[in-house]
């Protein structure tokens, strides 16, 4: 298994973000215009036997944009399953282990994960199903994913994710955890601004405060089905 240490950063204003970007010499680690759609599907037993123990299973397939200069039509998609140990505890900037207790806005999120790319997401789900599992949470976002030149040695293994939601911007920051430290404090963000919560947690508060019932979390057009 793969541990991965990341958080989230909210995002209020996207063209500044950019400009700090463009700044660190920010390149996209994808071709075309970078950008990924991905649709997401979380499932679970019945009684929501994973979700209560810290677990995700999820099938996502990914969009990617190939940009104006590609041949007409062309897509470039795959298929993704993931499966999520329960995030341990924290750890701590210093590095000194996951059982090193932080305060709740200076932690990262560290878990463990196995994902695999497969053929065929319809047939992935009925083979979830007849495991007794549901697809039971839809959610979609646009991602365009970043790293820093070689001139940033401390970056090394560093992601950069820009994810565009239903619900607003944010950035992933997933890589070793100074360097985490580091970018968000040259992107203009301190340790208070970290959040550790996943999207279907953000999506919920934000119906909460809303006042809306929560569905899956689409753009619009989707939701038009």
């Amino acid at each position: 298994m793969a541990a991965e240490t990341e958080i989230k950063l909210r995002i209020d204003d996207a063209k500044a973000f950019q400009r700090k970007l463009k700044k660190l010499g920010a390149k996209l680690v994808y071709g075309g215009t970078g950008r990924v759609h991905e649709l997401n599907v979380l499932f679970d037993t019945p009684e929501g036997k994973l979700g209560k123990s810290g677990q995700l299973l999820r099938i996502r397939t990914e969009t990617h944009d190939p940009g104006k200069k590609s041949k007409p039509g062309k897509l470039t998609q795959r298929t993704l399953v993931t499966y999520k140990r329960p995030p341990e505890e924290a750890v701590s900037p210093q590095g000194e282990g996951a059982a090193t207790i932080l305060p709740a806005q200076g932690r990262y999120k560290v878990r463990e994960e196995i994902e695999l790319e497969v053929m065929d997401s319809g047939a992935m789900g009925k083979v979830f199903a007849g495991l007794g599992m549901r697809g039971w949470f839809r959610y979609e976002k646009y991602r365009t994913t970043y790293q820093l030149p070689a001139r940033h040695k401390w970056a090394k293994g560093l992601l950069i994710e820009l994810d565009e939601v239903p619900i607003g911007t944010f950035v992933e920051l997933e890589g070793p955890a100074e360097a985490i430290d580091r970018v968000a404090v040259e992107l203009g963000f301190g340790r208070r601004d970290y959040l550790t919560t996943n999207y279907l947690v953000l999506y919920l508060d934000a119906c909460r405060k809303k006042g809306v019932p929560p569905g899956d979390m689409l753009f619009e057009a989707k939701k038009k089905r």
